[in-house]
């Protein structure tokens, strides 16, 4: 067991979460599932095999169940923890004024804070596997460029993103490399959620309404492997993330232009 690389997925019972797990547990990797949904973790581990894998329930929003959850994987395989994938996330989109106290601490919590206790948990234990441990953690399309109708949700990938390029300098010198997936629309089961408590509508058919691409989950689960055994920063997933990319960093003026006239927001 101390000879399998080991790698510990949050969200990892459903959607992105879920297909990294069987990405990295088809190439021989000892899997770890964190996540609230004990029965997606058990469908998850059904995918892979239960030999291959390891499930803990937990909230990401308790720095002292990170600790618990981290220590208990690790001591089930064979005492490392050579990647830690920061996946765990919610969607919440809207306008500002229509999001609700409670939903806007809920996606700060779960989205950055979340992020930032696993970032700490998993320090100790990315350091005894460097060099070459890995911090992958989920950001999105909207942590490139703010979507209007997604205020909190945009704030809550930008932020993302600065955990990953500033551990990136901090780490370096540890050996620990720090990557982030920025992903568009992914064809995973968030897509059937409304964007907040107002709407009933689900965030899918605005997708497809406003003629933007649903990509497949298996191409971030390709690019979370890719980007563990490489060394790019931010990885874009995605037709639409890779436009978005180009766009803020070649054409900004029109970008806005065009952000500025949307006629109807994601979510509203």
């Amino acid at each position: 067991m101390d000879q399998k690389k080991a790698i510990f997925i949050t969200g990892g019972g459903s959607g992105i979460g879920r297909a990294i797990a069987q990405y990295f547990g088809g190439r021989g990797w000892f899997v770890g599932l964190g996540d609230i949904d004990s029965a997606g973790m058990k469908e998850t581990e059904s995918l892979i095999g239960t030999s291959f894998t390891y499930s803990h329930k937990f909230d990401v929003r308790d720095r002292a169940a990170w600790d618990v959850a981290l220590n208990a994987f690790s001591l089930a395989a064979g005492g490392r923890i050579d990647v830690l994938a920061n996946n765990a996330g919610i969607p919440l989109g809207g306008a500002l004024m229509e999001n609700s106290v409670e939903e806007i601490e809920r996606c700060l919590d779960i989205n950055l804070k979340g992020v930032l206790f696993g970032a700490q948990a998993a320090y100790p234990h990315l350091l005894k596997t460097a060099p070459g441990s890995c911090l992958l953690n989920t950001s999105s399309a909207a942590g490139i460029w703010g979507t209007p109708g997604a205020s909190v949700y945009c704030a809550t990938k930008f932020g993302v993103r600065g955990i990953t390029e500033s551990l990136d300098a901090e780490w370096v010198d540890d050996g620990i490399k720090v990557h982030s997936l920025m992903p568009s629309f992914i064809d995973t089961p968030l897509l059937e959620h409304s964007p907040h408590h107002g709407s009933n509508e689900p965030i899918r058919t605005r997708v497809l309404e406003a003629g933007l691409e649903i990509t497949p989950v298996i191409e971030v689960a390709q690019a979370a492997w890719d980007a563990v055994h490489g060394d790019k920063l931010h990885t874009t997933v995605g037709k639409t993330a890779k436009q978005l990319g180009f766009a803020a960093r070649w054409m900004p003026g029109k970008l806005r232009k065009q952000s500025r006239s949307s006629l109807r927001p994601l979510g509203k």
